[in-house]
């Protein structure tokens, strides 16, 4: 998908590419991705659980010199790669990648539980999403979530010129429910809203997608499925 100049790439489950105007190469929790995928320059990771932290894959897209951003409970992982820059930021941080601006949004759950009274994701380990802002797009991927108060806050970002895009999870276990997902999209009003954290054998089917999309279709939503890389 092409926005404004920023091709979207998605790269299965929660994972996704975004190549800017200049060339950088963006990638997102990549996972049980080909091993002949282009390299990349930076990678943001949402958090540390294996199907958005996995080293076995960002063996296969970084570089040397590849900037990797995360969470500190990832640094005993990211400690393992050679020739890699290793940033660690935490959810309001913001940071300049050349012309493209990266900020850290909150990620947790609110009602997906592990145990009674455990979340999967508790907002105390500061995990987190990303907003990526090009020149005239803004990429929200929201990582692993439930619809959480910060979201608020992203209403309007498609105004003045801009085309924003959401990236939710609508697999259901672990994250929002397509019908949670498509209340969010709702409330923010992307330009395009696009569904994750599927099809990878870990949580969601594509039929779970396909109800976000069609759930997001009836709010008067743009919505789409990007093919797997």
């Amino acid at each position: 998908m092409d926005v404004k100049g920023v091709k979207i790439e998605f790269l299965g489950h929660s994972g996704f590419v975004f190549t800017a105007h200049s060339g950088k190469r963006i990638a997102i929790d990549p996972f049980k991705i080909p091993s002949n995928m282009e390299k990349v320059d930076m990678v943001l990771i949402t958090h540390s659980h294996y199907d958005h932290c996995s080293i076995e894959d960002l063996q296969k897209i970084i570089k040397q010199g590849t900037e990797i951003v995360i969470p500190a409970d990832a640094q005993s992982k990211i400690t393992k790669l050679e020739g890699i820059k290793m940033q660690i930021i935490e959810p309001g941080d913001e940071l300049t990648f050349g012309s493209i601006k990266v900020e850290a949004m909150p990620a947790y759950n609110t009602n997906k539980f592990r145990v009674p009274g455990e979340v999967y994701h508790p907002k105390r380990e500061g995990w987190m999403g990303f907003l990526i802002k090009f020149k005239e797009v803004i990429i929200y991927h929201s990582g692993d979530t439930d619809k959480i108060p910060e979201m608020s806050r992203l209403t309007g970002y498609g105004k003045h010129g801009n085309e924003f895009v959401a990236l939710l999870p609508v697999s259901g276990k672990y994250v929002m429910t397509a019908e949670e997902a498509a209340e969010v999209a709702s409330s923010i009003s992307p330009d395009i809203a696009i569904p994750m954290h599927f099809g990878a054998g870990v949580a969601g089917t594509r039929e779970d997608a396909e109800r976000f999309v069609e759930l997001c279709k009836e709010k008067g939503l743009k919505a789409e499925i990007l093919g797997r890389v």
